[in-house]
């Protein structure tokens, strides 16, 4: 029987259920990635299951979210990071290091394997032939325990790439285009898996650009084959030994295809403020640009900024552009290093900034108000950068370079430029140095922001909530719980829950205790794609933490719905979207015999205050119905 790629890694993996598109399967996890800002709490969920140590064939926690150390709280969760790493096996990657996305993809990766991480951009990984899915801390902590991964099978969609790019087009631009088609809503369930005479054009770090960004289409992740090019970058980095080829049969089948021709794609740019708001750069260039900003896990690669050094070489920033340059691991800030586009950088005017995430979670370099900052990051949602009402763009390295070099957004190739061609390295920087190996003792450190991982109670029979909050569609779980600063209480849930829809439904937590305060529940109405963006799970804790026992929406995406799930919050869809229209903030809701109505997929929701009822329905499997019953994963595996 002729398999394509995804359905061959998963087979390779399937611990329980059947290759059924919609049927829930688990799958063993071979490698687990954290990172800091959402690390701490994994942990100490893993603690919280009293195992020993790690029992994947790699676990491995990477610092590189929380780098501002201008208080103690950040210091003090690397300080724990590191301690619970050396205890239960984790191997632990410095501050310094670099992104872990691009960290993994250089040094750990391995064709054919699994990894799951607590990071939305775990798919990058993809780029050399894994599957690699992001998820909840809590699912990453049952890995790390021995346990499996759910999730449902899913569709596969076959992407074919023909042809070749064309001078100034870019893999950035690529999966903008892609985006253009798919938008970021309507993805949810999907496998994208590239192939196509295409794809044997494209270097590892140009895949890595696509898998990354495929998170922004709400997909469960992206796939390439592990091929002679992907050989060749193992190869390069000393590893070829790790390599192996993993392709799809001559004949393999997919429940859908789609086909993009390489030579037709030109410079494009995402508008603020989502992913998916692309048009080319020439139909909206002029545009004046007061930040440029090089880096983040999908552009910071040693071709991304050899190919930006190059443009830049014996040139300036404008005058009126604050420009920051990221590179994304150390191993790539050596090499520039070491052949000098470091210098063409700093010559250009540039800030060097840590290899690190920084900038693209707001971490570090906010625009001013009212700005337009152009970054080659993965999102642009609403505030994420730290200024509320900052405009943010997306663009590959070399339109971020034109818009630096002439103080407005520029299509690349109207510059005055030659077009750089940079040759992957025969041999990439090799030093493992700054990943720290467990040695299985040590006391676990604690700092005084230090919390413990809050547990539910069992869902009642007779839930009766209000609507303490009414959103619209696209909210995402940068709405629900900032990034940026506050980043800084990740490990401490009841300081982080006060932070809750900061931005968008001010007073919110005040509200929730005050309707747990009357001896009721919270719920919460939102549209179309709620839950859009990061894994955080602090999206669904901390609502948890308040009172909220359901999100009632249009549609609510896949990772998200995980953690709603795993912290015992009901996600519920409406049977009928208008009805969404008649709900009203403040409106109290009544669901009558929850334990008898939840397993049978639909559910019965009287608005009390408008003295009406409607329909509600969800795709939990059984498992999954147990676990929201039980309070959460948690409460549920101590019952079992």
């Amino acid at each position: 029987m002729s398999r394509n790629l995804t359905e061959k890694l998963i087979a390779a993996h399937l611990v329980s259920g059947e290759m059924i598109p919609g049927s829930e399967i688990s799958i063993r996890i071979d490698q687990t990635l954290t990172q800091d800002a959402l690390g701490t709490m994994t942990y100490l969920e893993f603690e919280a299951m009293g195992v020993e140590r790690v029992k994947t064939k790699l676990s491995v926690s990477y610092v590189d979210h929380l780098m501002l150390q201008e208080g103690f709280e950040n210091s003090d969760d690397h300080k724990y990071l590191s301690t619970v790493a050396a205890k239960y096996g984790v191997l632990y990657s410095r501050p310094g290091n670099g992104i872990c996305h691009q960290v993994h993809l250089e040094r750990l990766t391995r064709p054919g394997w699994t990894l799951l991480g607590t990071d939305s951009h775990t798919p990058t990984a993809g780029a050399v032939g894994m599957l690699a899915i992001g998820a909840g801390g809590l699912d990453v902590a049952v890995a790390m325990a021995g346990g499996p991964f759910y999730l449902a099978y899913p569709k596969i969609v076959r992407v074919n790439l023909h042809g070749k790019l064309n001078p100034w087009a870019t893999a950035k631009d690529v999966i903008l285009e892609l985006l253009k088609i798919m938008t970021t809503k309507g993805n949810v369930g999907t496998v994208l898996e590239y192939g196509g005479e295409g794809i044997r054009t494209l270097s590892v770090p140009e895949r890595a650009t696509l898998t990354n960004m495929g998170a922004e289409a709400g997909v469960t992740t992206s796939v390439f084959p592990s091929d002679q090019v992907t050989r060749a970058f193992f190869r390069a980095q000393g590893r070829e030994a790790d390599w192996v080829e993993c392709l799809p049969d001559p004949e393999a089948r997919y429940d859908h295809e789609l086909d993009l021709d390489l030579g037709r794609i030109e410079p494009n740019i995402a508008l603020p403020h989502s992913p998916d708001k692309v048009k080319r750069i020439k139909d909206v260039a002029g545009i004046p640009v007061d930040q440029v900003l090089i880096g983040s896990c999908t552009n910071s690669s040693y071709r991304d900024l050899m190919t930006a050094a190059a443009m830049l070489k014996g040139k300036k920033a404008h005058p009126a552009v604050s420009f920051g340059v990221a590179p994304g691991t150390r191993q790539v800030l050596r090499m520039i290093s070491a052949n000098g586009a470091l210098t063409d950088f700093v010559d250009a005017g540039a800030r060097i900034l840590e290899p690190g995430c920084g900038f693209c979670v707001g971490n570090g370099q906010s625009p001013h108000s009212g700005a337009v900052s152009v970054r080659t990051n993965n999102r642009n949602f609403e505030g994420r950068s730290g200024t509320r009402d900052a405009k943010v763009y997306l663009v590959s390295p070399e339109s971020a370079v034109a818009a630096a070099l002439t103080g407005k957004i520029t299509d690349p190739r109207d510059l005055a430029v030659e077009v750089p061609v940079v040759q992957p390295p025969k041999q990439f920087f090799a030093d493992s140095s700054l990943f720290i190996p467990p040695t299985f003792s040590g006391e676990v450190f604690r700092g005084p922001n230090m919390g413990k991982p809050p547990c539910n109670t069992a869902m009642p029979q007779q839930l009766r909530a209000v609507v303490t909050v009414k959103l619209g569609d696209q909210v995402t779980t940068d709405h629900i719980i900032p990034a940026g600063s506050v980043g800084r209480y990740r490990s401490n849930i009841e300081k982080s829950s006060a932070f809750v829809f900061k931005d968008v439904a001010p007073g919110f937590a005040q509200s929730c205790e005050a309707v747990k305060a009357s001896g009721r529940s919270s719920v919460i109405v939102a549209g179309v794609s709620y839950g859009q963006g990061s894994s955080r799970e602090h999206a669904a804790i901390c609502p948890m933490f308040l009172g909220v026992r359901a999100v009632i929406a249009k549609s609510i995406e896949r990772i998200h719905m995980a953690n709603l799930i795993n912290f015992g919050i009901m996600p519920l869809i409406f049977e009928n979207p208008e009805d969404y229209d008649r709900i009203r903030s403040e409106d109290e809701l009544q669901i009558d015999a929850v334990h008898d109505q939840l397993p049978a997929a639909k559910l019965h929701v009287a608005n009390r205050t408008q003295q009406m009822t409607f329909g509600v329905y969800h795709s939990l499997t059984p498992r999954q119905v147990e676990i929201v019953l039980s309070g959460g994963l948690l409460n549920h595996a101590a019952r079992k």
